[in-house]
């Protein structure tokens, strides 16, 4: 069966500003010493279990020539532009749709589709794939859907969970029981305790047929519209009915409108060393620390400062003092924040449009 990736990359990386900007979000800048960008990385990463002419990259209409840019072994037609974001349900449902239509005009009667996100790192690539591998298998066994989980190492609270069976598996996979919102920090305990519950990275693998019929049962009025934009896909009406088709797709994450749903799910532990790089504080740690602790790029000197995430440009940073702090720099904005509230960040962008400094967002 043909094996092929959705990898969505329409965010905005609101918090790894004021580097990922509206016109260059994180997905799409380097946060490793190589310079490979995420999406290249997330790319490159599957290359040996999906041929670049079956990656599909679901992003934001403003974002496609930037995928052609750093993707240009990808056929154009694989980039699928969203005239409006609608979280994750409708951009599967776009890309199922498209690999759907793929598989008729080739004469094949259905594939495999992995979804990714476009702005994970990944530490141990070949047990990635292995796993991967192991579940095309288990999806293309039967009608089952199957998740990627993290095996957690700490009581996470920015991460919801999934339970599952250890008593009840198919192949590698185990039976998924629960989907969990994110918990408190006792919550989060008593889940690392227990053994049975792993983080849900939004990484999933399943036959397209299996996902359509979801939607069907699921989510039937976004089924409708999907259907309605497949039989268009190829022909001259193909934006215009993406254009009025998307927008009225239910605004819903996979997770609630179908996974919470369903049955026959399963999910694999990920013990490959994963990383959402959700905030600033994902740089602390993916990139080198020196001897104090501190992750320091561009021109800056350091005094005194330890466990600090430093981003310069050209200007030069001098610290004197610091203690858990980040400090980015760029060309026309300086974030100065504690490590303990980057994840506030959005917060800042919130005052610059109320105070209609849209220049900087």
């Amino acid at each position: 069966m043909r094996r092929t990736a959705l990898i969505m990359a329409g965010g905005k990386g609101e918090r790894f500003w004021p580097k990922s900007r509206v016109t260059l979000p994180k997905q799409f800048l380097s946060f490793t010493d190589d310079g490979r960008t995420m999406i290249q990385l997330t790319v490159e990463r599957i290359s040996s279990l999906v041929n670049i002419e079956d990656v599909y990259i679901a992003t934001n209409k403003n974002y496609k020539d930037l995928v052609k840019q750093q993707l240009p072994g990808l056929p154009e037609k694989n980039i699928l532009c969203e005239p409006i974001g609608r979280n994750t349900a409708p951009c599967i449902g776009l890309g199922a749709v498209h690999i759907s239509r793929q598989c008729e005009a080739c004469g094949e009667e259905d594939a495999t589709m992995i979804v990714l996100a476009s702005d994970h790192l990944i530490k141990n690539n070949d047990i990635f794939i292995d796993t991967l591998r192991s579940g095309c298998e288990v999806a293309e066994s039967g009608a089952n859907l199957v998740t990627l989980g993290i095996t957690p190492n700490y009581p996470e609270t920015g991460y919801g969970y999934i339970k599952y069976n250890k008593d009840s598996k198919s192949g590698d996979a185990f039976e998924v029981e629960a989907f969990v919102e994110k918990p408190d920090l006792d919550t989060a305990k008593k889940y690392l305790a227990a053994g049975d519950y792993l983080w849900n990275s939004g990484m999933f693998v399943w036959k397209v047929s299996t996902i359509l019929d979801c939607f069907r049962k699921f989510m039937p009025s976004t089924y409708d519209g999907l259907m309605k934009i497949k039989a268009a896909v190829g022909t001259p009406d193909e934006d215009t009915v993406l254009q009025e088709q998307f927008p009225t797709l239910e605004s819903q994450s996979v997770d609630y409108g179908i996974m919470e749903k369903a049955e026959n799910i399963f999910i694999l532990p990920g013990i490959f060393g994963w990383d959402d790089v959700g905030s600033w504080l994902a740089v602390g740690r993916i990139k080198k620390n020196d001897e104090n602790g501190n992750v320091i790029g561009g021109n800056v000197v350091a005094v005194n400062t330890q466990n600090c995430v430093i981003e310069g440009s050209g200007k030069l940073i001098a610290t004197v003092g610091l203690r858990d702090m980040v400090v980015v720099d760029t060309e026309d904005a300086i974030l100065i924040s504690t490590k303990e509230n980057a994840g506030e960040i959005k917060q800042v962008l919130a005052k610059l449009r109320e105070q209609n400094k849209n220049q900087y967002l």
